[in-house]
């Protein structure tokens, strides 16, 4: 077995090319219903897109390796959306409009076996220690009656998370998919461009909204909540750009 090439870390696991795969390594033997939750996921996403021009890696198999749950799938080889945004910022247009097509196609996918995000929202808002009770309650009035939806969502849509080659458009890391509300998933995107990509943000949204012949006020109606499940995972970083967020009634 060859040596293991970090690619990416986060909080509970890291990611690791080796011999052609790449392996999700979970930190903690604790994490092992999160590993199984995400294999399951990412298998029915797999199975769903099997007809769709989007491509994603095939999952492999789960294991357990020194006493760290992974989850192994093929490795994609290709530059990230992200890379080519950065090498080519005169294209950005064009690839802002490829970004939201890709986003497009996996909302039109129904996924009623996936978990709801709304419940997952749910939770999350009612985990929450940095905002009062009566704010939770105007977050989870506003969650509960905006409309049920069954279409994928990702969850963690970024540029980031899209690999361009030869032989097409492949979308990784879905272990937050969940069926729910497009516009749901689009206010997530949206906040994870003006955390890390802002200059991106804005241009995203309005160009979303056009294509797609969405309201772009309904989609300002999720901010506060996509906001407030973004604010559990304590960055200090965010949590002035969150608590304003949060603190929005309406978008005009």
């Amino acid at each position: 077995m060859s040596e293991k090439r970090l690619l990416a870390s986060s909080d509970i696991y890291d990611v690791y090319e080796r011999d052609g795969f790449a392996v999700r390594e979970y930190n903690d033997a604790s994490y092992k219903e999160k590993c199984l939750y995400a294999a399951l996921t990412h298998a029915r996403v797999e199975t769903t897109l099997v007809n769709s021009f989007i491509k994603t890696p095939t999952l492999r198999e789960v294991s357990v390796v020194d006493g760290r749950w992974s989850i192994t799938m093929d490795f994609i080889k290709g530059k990230t959306m992200q890379q080519l945004m950065d090498e080519n910022p005169g294209n950005m247009d064009k690839y802002l409009n490829q970004f939201i097509d890709i986003q497009t196609e996996i909302h039109a996918q129904y996924m009623p076996l996936l978990s709801k995000l709304k419940d997952k929202m749910t939770r999350q808002i009612k985990s929450l220690g940095q905002i009062d009770e009566i704010k939770k309650y105007e977050l989870l009035t506003r969650l509960d009656s905006m409309p049920k939806h069954i279409k994928l969502c990702h969850g963690n849509f970024a540029p980031k998370n899209i690999i361009i080659n030869d032989e097409g458009t492949y979308v990784i890391n879905w272990g937050s998919a969940r069926q729910g509300n497009a516009s749901a998933d689009v206010a997530r995107t949206y906040l994870l461009l003006c955390l890390n990509n802002p200059e991106i943000a804005e241009p995203y949204l309005d160009k979303y909204c056009i294509k797609s012949g969405t309201s772009k006020q309904y989609v300002q109606a999720w901010l506060p909540i996509v906001a407030a499940a973004q604010l559990i995972k304590g960055k200090p970083e965010e949590k002035d750009l969150l608590m304003r967020w949060i603190d929005v009634v309406d978008y005009s």
